[in-house]
């Protein structure tokens, strides 16, 4: 789950991580009082959407006057940013973060995330502040430090002070300011269950002071029960309707931009279908995972979701019964094609627990379905039905 950068900055706020005065605004009018209420003479008006490089999209301008804010605050508010993130489609800007200024001297890059490979909390820093991360590591890798952390042992001061060297922090006074933000990210990362947070740029003021001029916050899904607060920061309007949909009724679902819809039980099992699909020639639709333990109202809803993608030219259903029972799939496609009225051809491979019981309430059904024995005669079949 993702939040806005003002979100990610109260969060950041609670671990004593410094971050500039903002306000947020959903209309031109609050941006305005939230200007008047930060005083100052120059404030940044920043679009608030789930992606980066709203900079260089437009969508994070400087203001030098109240009316500049409410002129810049009018261009903003309400227009499609579109950024390297965002793909061309955009985003709609619903929300602004005005911040007061900030005298910057230095940018630089932290970030906090786990390194799968080793199985740790990694803190990367870079003096490359401002830039994509992932620009700096292909072109310039030996300008990101990194160190690991041991679960054991925990973030150690001494680590918090090679950060700051790496970085050319090395006045006392910046040193401190540093070591306590750093503290304080390695904290809110672990407390809150991130899956990733960065700051790009965290700035370094020309008083010395060590700030989060933006931040980054993704949380594991997963841990969300446990962080109620973090929950109602969620922003449905930011995330696919089709996703949003498919969560209600607990269904791992992703949208892609292919025209073959994929409804599969077990996540390895949807990547290799995925994969096969890709393998023939064509593009899956999506990622739907219905779980080890749907039932046929569950596996209905999920025919309901990739249905309303009009971009779904064929659907082909992959089910290995273990813990889901195959006749359990059957009378839930049957349903939902009945209910639907589906007009897109249907490639159904049941095989495992009650596979034949599964087939033959298919094949009695009556319906226009495609039934096959193995993956790669149902990829074939789905791929031969777009035409690809």
């Amino acid at each position: 789950m993702n939040v806005h950068e003002h979100q990610g900055k109260e969060i950041l706020r609670r671990y004593g991580v410094a971050t500039p005065r903002g306000e947020v605004a959903f209309t031109v009018d609050e941006a305005v009082a939230g200007a008047e209420k930060l005083g100052g003479s120059i404030w940044v008006v920043k679009a608030q959407i789930h992606a980066g490089g709203r900079g260089k999209g437009g969508g994070v301008k400087l203001a030098r006057s109240i009316d500049e804010v409410r002129s810049l605050s009018e261009e903003i508010l309400g227009m499609t940013l579109v950024t390297h993130q965002t793909g061309p489609e955009g985003k709609l800007v619903q929300r602004l973060y005005i911040e007061e200024g900030c005298d910057i001297a230095r940018e630089l890059y932290v970030g906090v995330l786990l390194d799968r490979a080793v199985g740790r909390i990694v803190i990367m820093a870079s003096t490359e502040g401002g830039m994509d991360i992932e620009e700096v590591a292909e072109h310039s890798p030996e300008k990101i430090f990194k160190v690991w952390i041991d679960p054991a042992v925990g973030f150690a001061a001494f680590q918090a002070r090679q950060l700051a060297f790496a970085l050319g922090l090395t006045d006392k006074a910046q040193q401190r300011s540093a070591i306590k933000f750093f503290r304080g990210m390695y904290d809110a990362f672990m407390e809150t269950d991130c899956s990733q947070l960065e700051i790009n740029p965290l700035v370094v003021t020309g008083s010395g002071d060590v700030m989060a001029l933006d931040a980054k916050l993704n949380f594991d899904s997963n841990a969300l029960y446990r962080h109620a607060d973090i929950v109602a920061m969620r922003d449905l309007s930011e995330e696919d309707p089709s996703e949003v949909e498919a969560g209600k009724h607990g269904l791992s679902f992703i949208k892609l931009d292919g025209s073959i819809g994929c409804l599969v039980n077990g996540a390895g099992l949807a990547m290799a279908t995925m994969d096969t699909i890709k393998l023939f020639g064509a593009e899956p639709a999506n990622f739907l995972d219905v779980g080890g333990g749907a039932t046929a109202a569950k596996v209905a809803s999920a025919f309901g979701i990739i249905t309303s993608d009009p971009a779904v030219k064929a659907i082909f259903v992959n089910i290995f019964g273990g813990i889901m029972k195959c006749d359990i799939i059957a009378q839930g496609v049957i349903s939902a094609v009945q209910e639907t009225g589906l007009q897109v051809p249907l490639v159904v491979r049941l095989e495992g627990t009650n596979a034949e019981i599964g087939k033959k309430l298919l094949a009695e059904s009556g319906l226009n379905i495609t039934a096959v024995g193995t993956m790669a005669e149902g990829a074939k079949a789905a791929v031969a039905a777009v035409g690809a």
